[in-house]
Formats: structure tokens, sequence, C-alpha cells
């Protein structure tokens, strides 16, 4: 199984918001949130709680487990 955090980049589209503004805001760099853009991208569980607090969401509004795919 592996994470997927397209459901991050749908509510980034949605609330008009820029990588950089959400890296700014959560306290995290531009190269982790680059870094999840690519499938099977691992990262820690501090920055999820980073981006979730910073978008006032939960960790369902932002990964999606994708079954059948291996991490790298």
């Amino acid at each position: 199984m592996a994470a997927s955090y397209k459901k991050l980049f749908k509510l980034l589209i949605d609330r008009d918001m820029k990588k950089k503004e959400l890296a700014e805001k959560a306290g995290i760099s531009i190269a982790t949130i680059t870094k999840m853009g690519k499938d099977g991208a691992v990262v820690s569980s501090d920055v999820l709680v980073k981006i979730c607090s910073a978008l006032g969401c939960t960790m369902d509004d932002i990964v999606e487990i994708v079954p059948g795919r291996e991490e790298n």
C-alpha cells in the first residue's frame, strides 16, 4: 500500500492556495510539498499534522491509502 496526496493538491486548488503559501503557513519546506506530488512519497506524520493544522482539516482530507501499490 502507498499514500496518495492527490486530495491535498485538490484541496489547495479548491482554496486557490499555492504550494508556497501552504509551506509558509504550515512551517514546512516547499521541497517537502513537492516531494508529496510524487507517487509513493513518504513523509512524517509531523508534516501531515502541520499541514492539517494550517488548513484546518483532518488527515482524511489530504491523504488516501492506495491498495495494491508498493512504496519505494
